[in-house]
């Protein structure tokens, strides 16, 4: 037996002037789950606390709560000492109990056709991965769209394409889907991360259900648009000014000993709308010893088409850009972009001829030179495509640390993703708005981010500059050069660091033009930012 403590939210409505926390400890078994404590408290101290549960094996999803912000399952969940427990981001009935019938009675019944028709084993393995759903609403809990939209939420929509697939429904669930908020999804994957049972709402529901409304012609005016850019440019963004790939050579060269050699994927907003980042990351790299090459012919990475369900255009920018860069013998493609990266990375085929690597992976990986200090006290917004898409969460806050007293929030989507801002931007300006609240709260007189979508965004609901870490490390660079003498090169890692890294240390094949580019109109490293 061990001593736990815990802080839970309580209120009653009606009676309550609004909700308030009280902390208890009790005495659970090594391992206990949420569930026990919350018995040990009701059984031993307080009977008034209310919670709801009932098989307690993971099945029905009726004990559902939060902790620490995270939608769990009580009893599945392993009690952590000082832990929080408060409801669902759902009406409350007192205490951790909520009111889960509005968004229950939502879900789709199944409509009979009037003809006999047999699923087939085809039909069947398509609705497996969707048909697991214990409607805890965990994931309507962590949904922001819900919050700011008329959204009938994640487990509405995995209900939907569950009766598409199934040839027995007769519903016109397509159509359905759309009226009840289809295109409100940001995508950024909150729901089938807090998911009891891993449904991946978003890529098996949400993305396969715009496809199909794409063939009905469903799709969103604005989506539509974007879609004839790529197929008339190669480009989701309008070109207004010169692009980061007319301003660098096709190799950019470390200072000092070569860590490492990486092909660079910038991306349609860095190429296009905020070149400045881009050309910030190039200088840290070439600082710390990795080599760049730059594939000029590299074209969009086919996010803004997935995302919005508009695939017929999607398998030739795929091939395009990994022909790209098989042709100059890369094995290693570094992103700064958080969507291109997750679209790089879990999209494209698994057996591409290279690894995907973001750039906080990999200046993590081989470790770069220290900044200085910039006396500067930071917030850091994790891009979903980053957080939860690529599972990199604690590189950008080692390397924020090393230059700024980093200060955190809640880890919540900006409104910027999955086609909201160009197609619903009331939306994406309701989320964003939130977003410069959490930023306020926080204190911070920066904002740091990796993802250009994030960074475009929340600058327009902060009075706060919003900067990519590359950005940020090249400003503790500046300060380091201007206090002292400038400090050498750091010094390559051992071949064993670098093999771990999975880098190459000698130079790839480049094509012929690679060899003796012409000069740039402006150099990587020649603008302040």
């Amino acid at each position: 037996m061990k001593d736990l403590t815990v802080t839970i939210r309580r209120f009653e409505p009606g009676r309550d002037r609004a909700p308030y926390f009280r902390t208890y400890t009790v005495k659970v078994n090594e391992g206990a789950r949420v569930l026990h404590v919350l018995h040990a408290i009701h059984d031993t101290l307080d009977p008034t606390l209310s919670y709801r549960y009932s098989c307690a094996s993971g099945q029905c999803g009726s004990c559902a709560v939060r902790m620490n912000g995270e939608p769990v399952l009580a009893c599945m969940e392993e009690a952590k000492d000082n832990s929080t427990i408060e409801p669902l981001n759902l009406p409350v009935k007192k205490d951790l109990v909520t009111d889960l019938v509005p968004k229950l009675s939502q879900i789709a019944s199944f409509c009979t056709k009037k003809e006999i028709v047999l699923p087939k084993k085809a039909d069947i393995d398509a609705i497996k991965p969707l048909r697991d759903c214990i409607e805890c609403l965990c994931c309507v809990s962590a949904c922001p769209a819900v919050d700011v939209t008329n959204f009938i939420g994640p487990t509405g929509m995995r209900q939907e394409m569950r009766l598409v697939l199934d040839p027995r429904d007769g519903g016109h669930r397509v159509s359905d889907a759309v009226r009840d908020g289809l295109f409100t999804c940001t995508s950024c994957q909150a729901c089938w991360k807090v998911c009891p049972k891993e449904i991946e709402i978003p890529g098996k529901a949400i993305e396969k259900l715009r496809a199909r409304a794409n063939r009905l012609g469903f799709t969103l005016p604005r989506h539509l648009e974007v879609a004839a850019l790529v197929k008339e440019t190669g480009r989701s963004i309008a070109r207004t000014s010169e692009s980061f790939l007319e301003q660098v050579p096709d190799v950019i060269e470390p200072d000092g000993p070569m860590k490492a050699t990486v092909g660079f994927f910038v991306g349609c907003m860095y190429n296009l709308r905020q070149q400045q980042s881009a050309l910030d990351a190039m200088e840290v790299l070439k600082r710390n010893g990795i080599r760049v090459i730059v594939p000029k012919d590299q074209v969009c990475c086919s996010s803004p088409l997935i995302r919005t369900g508009q695939l017929d255009y999607v398998d030739e920018l795929k091939k395009k850009n990994i022909e790209v860069f098989r042709s100059r013998g890369i094995d290693t493609v570094l992103t700064m972009c958080a969507g291109c990266g997750t679209t790089l990375k879990n999209d494209y085929p698994a057996d591409k001829p290279f690894r995907v690597i973001d750039i906080n992976e990999l200046l993590v990986q081989l470790g770069i030179e220290p900044p200085a200090k910039l006396g500067v006290k930071a917030t850091y917004h994790d891009p979903c495509h980053l957080l939860r898409g690529q599972g990199v969460r604690d590189q950008p806050r080692e390397l924020a640390r090393q230059v700024v007293d980093l200060v955190e929030m809640p880890p919540v989507c900006c409104g910027s993703g999955g086609g909201v801002r160009s197609g619903i931007p009331e939306e994406a300006a309701a989320l964003g708005k939130r977003r410069g609240e959490e930023i306020r709260k926080t204190g911070a007189t920066l904002v740091i981010t990796s993802c250009p979508f994030c960074e475009f965004h929340i600058a327009g609901h902060t009075d706060k500059p919003v900067k990519h870490i590359a950005s940020v490390l090249l400003e503790g660079y500046r300060e380091k050069d201007r206090a002292g003498p400038a400090k050498q090169p750091a010094k390559a890692r051992k071949p064993a660091a670098e093999k771990k890294a999975g880098m190459k240390k000698a130079p790839v094949k480049e094509p012929k033009a690679a060899k003796a580019p012409k000069a740039p109109k402006k150099k990587a490293t020649g603008k302040k930012s």
